[in-house]
């Protein structure tokens, strides 16, 4: 069977172009190439070989990861690769590692935060690699809760040196990739204190290790946090804790773009607006959303595959039993993940335009639409971690028992995945956050403030708080501008409603805690619409290629009318649709999947993953699952010997009835 493309039948169905499909997933022609020629550098270098991460120990998967990130450095280098070129090449490894927290937090941290001068001494440092980097912010005490950092750096004018200080056990340096074993230098996170007043957190560049002999310097403890969650996933990571007993440092490793100590210990804010540090926030957040949808899609094409593989029951006359894929209940679960990954897929390029946006405007000292950025990147950052880490792990019970196994590579991608729901901003937290912003833009709606970008809507308060959907037959659904009215009616309704509540409060701090978990659902409805906005507006552009867009179009209104389905108490309640509008919409919704059923293979073959990116027996591309699955069994350490290390010792006692003579 080998060779055999058991899904070829499934691909001869497509109804669209699936290479012009790749290039609308990977952004542009020239993004595609880039990541299809990287892709398959990695995948066909032994070097970067990973089927075997789950069964190895710590030790030995910490320290075959420090080997790939060399290795992948070493090619990099051999390669002459460009930076995109490079991300690309450390994103196709697909193992968490140091690398990871030293180019995406460390480096971009020193390029937001330093002055001219910390640039040119850190940066050529950190870009060749002659330094390692992390990021420490959070502490064993306090993670969402930034302005509530222990650790202190407290300025002394007789050295000219910040002295870094951890009081408390809590205040102990917690969690920072990167931290444990690897990295020789941190961005640290710390109470500025100058002659005795406390200026609230700043970032530190500390030195960690010796340059010579990679030990800890004086009065640093450092070490790593331990096992975490599942079987390789992100324990090739060396999450770190680290305790500082007065630490000195230049007065120049202050991070001073914002803010400075002089030599005579006088704090001073600079020119430099604060609000350019938002910047660098939105900018880690957009990655975020790009990779959940990569995530999710990796799942989903698992999943997918797998379903059109797998047949159970329904055999007529002796005949093959019913793909898995046919049945209802599996398209149900199954399509509105296929259509959750290409919807974060897009609002992801959105925001990578937004960021450029917000820099611009920061650059030319315009704040304007600063809040609404900030407050819609923390929002879409919940929405889609969540959708994803439970998507992830919906994929694996649509595998059915088969998606438990490590061999599937679900659990692994599911524990890899599972704590970005928690890092760079609490999910609930997050949300929270957005809540606040809505109840304030309400508030101000009958002041002249106009809300903007996707709080615009909120400017239409009065003709969506009265409209009534107009969706008579199933087949309206399909019309975009009743999609929209729907979401931008319920959003706005129930933003409406905590205002409302809110204000019968005296005292509003209190009003917000009482209301939290509603005000929650009111931030969900928002960035939920923005979702699905920027979905049709995606559709709205010129895209190429036969049956390309109206596939997509398909898709976006699966994941609307999904939402609908799932959220027909809001939708209901605030009588922005009928409960007959709603049946019709789930009618529509069979409709629609029928239609992705012939497409589903395809749609997923346009993500373009490698088997060995991958890493699933289950998603293979020629679908030879189960073959392979039995010979992946034989792998595994257990299967070295016929008969198991302790059987003399203790089966054999147990069946011979000889256990009160064994060494138990």
């Amino acid at each position: 069977m080998d060779g055999v493309d058991q899904l070829a039948p499934e691909r001869k169905k497509a109804q669209f172009d699936v290479d012009e499909m790749k290039i609308v997933w990977a952004g542009s022609r020239h993004a595609f190439q880039v990541s299809d020629r990287i892709a398959r550098l990695v995948a066909s270098d032994p070097a970067f070989r990973k089927d075997n991460r789950a069964m190895l120990s710590r030790k030995e998967l910490f320290k075959n990861t420090l080997r790939k990130a060399a290795y992948a450095w070493k090619r990099i280098i051999e390669l002459r690769l460009s930076e995109e070129e490079a991300s690309m090449l450390r994103s196709s490894v697909d193992e968490p590692a140091f690398t990871d927290l030293h180019w995406g937090m460390f480096v971009p941290a020193i390029k937001g935060q330093g002055t001219d001068e910390q640039h040119q001494k850190w940066l050529p440092l950190a870009y060749k690699m002659e330094i390692i980097g992390c990021y420490a912010q959070t502490e064993l005490g306090h993670g969402s809760n930034v302005q509530g950092l222990e650790t202190t750096a407290t300025f002394d004018p007789q050295t000219d040196e910040f002295v870094i200080h951890s009081p408390t056990l809590t205040s102990s340096k917690w969690w920072p990739g990167g931290l444990g074993k690897a990295s020789t230098h941190a961005v640290v996170y710390a109470r500025l204190i100058t002659d005795g007043q406390d200026h609230g957190v700043n970032g530190f560049i500390v030195q960690l290790r010796s340059s010579e002999d990679h030990s800890p310097l004086p009065g640093i403890t450092i070490g790593d946090i331990g096992m975490k969650f599942g079987n390789g996933a992100y324990n090739t990571m060396d999450n770190g804790v680290l305790r500082f007993e007065h630490v000195r440092i230049p007065r120049n490793q202050m991070l001073m773009r914002v803010s400075q100590v002089t030599r005579e210990g006088k704090y001073v804010q600079s020119n430099v607006p604060r609000q350019l540090l938002y910047g660098t926030m939105v900018y880690v957040r957009q990655t975020i959303v790009a990779d959940a949808s990569c995530a999710l899609s990796r799942a989903v094409c698992i999943a997918t595959r797998y379903s059109a593989v797998r047949r159970q029951f329904g055999s007529k006359n002796g005949g093959p039993e019913t793909q898995v894929i046919d049945y209802k209940t599996q398209q149900n679960r199954l399509f509105p993940l296929l259509a959750s990954a290409y919807a974060f897929r897009f609002v992801g390029e959105w925001l990578k335009w937004l960021y450029t946006d917000v820099t611009q405007r920061l650059q030319a000292n315009d704040f304007s639409t600063l809040p609404e950025a900030h407050a819609c990147t923390a929002g879409l950052k919940s929405l889609t971690t969540t959708a994803t880490a439970d998507g992830i792990e919906e994929c694996r019970k649509l595998c059915g028992g088969h998606g438990y196994l490590c061999s599937s590579g679900l659990p692994e991608l599911f524990a890899v995945y599972v704590p970005a729901c928690t890092y760079e901003g609490d999910n609930i937290v997050l949300l929270l956050q957005v809540a606040r912003f809505l109840m304030k833009t309400v508030s101000q709606l009958g002041s002249g403030n106009i809300p903007v970008g996707t709080t615009t809507y909120l400017g239409r308060a009065e003709q969506l708080m009265q409209c009534h959907c107009g969706v008579q037959r199933a087949e309206d659904w399909l019309n975009p501008s009743a999609i929209l009215e729907a979401f931008e009616a319920r959003a706005i309704r129930m933003s409406v409603a905590c205002a409302e509540n809110l204000s019968k409060f005296t005292n509003q701090e209190e009003g917000f805690a009482e209301l939290a978990a509603d005000l929650v659902e009111a931030a969900v409805a928002h960035c939920q619409l923005i979702v699905v906005s920027k979905f049709i507006e995606k559709l709205q552009q010129d895209i190429p290629g036969k049956g390309v867009k109206p596939i997509l179009e398909i898709l976006c209104n699966i994941y609307a009318l999904h939402l609908v389905h799932k959220h027909l108490g809001d939708f209901v309640s605030t009588g922005c649709i009928t409960a007959k509008q709603a049946s019709l919409a789930n009618e529509q919704l069979r409709s629609l999947y029928s239609q992705v059923r012939p497409n589903a293979i395809a749609l997923v073959d346009a993500f373009n993953y490698t088997d060995h990116y991958l890493g699933s027996v289950l998603g293979r591309y020629d679908g030879n699952v189960y073959p392979k699955l039995y010979e992946e069994a034989w792998k595994d350490p257990l299967n070295d010997s016929v008969v198991p290390d302790g059987y003399h010792e203790y089966i054999r006692p147990l069946l011979k009835q000889q256990l009160r003579n064994a060494r138990l």
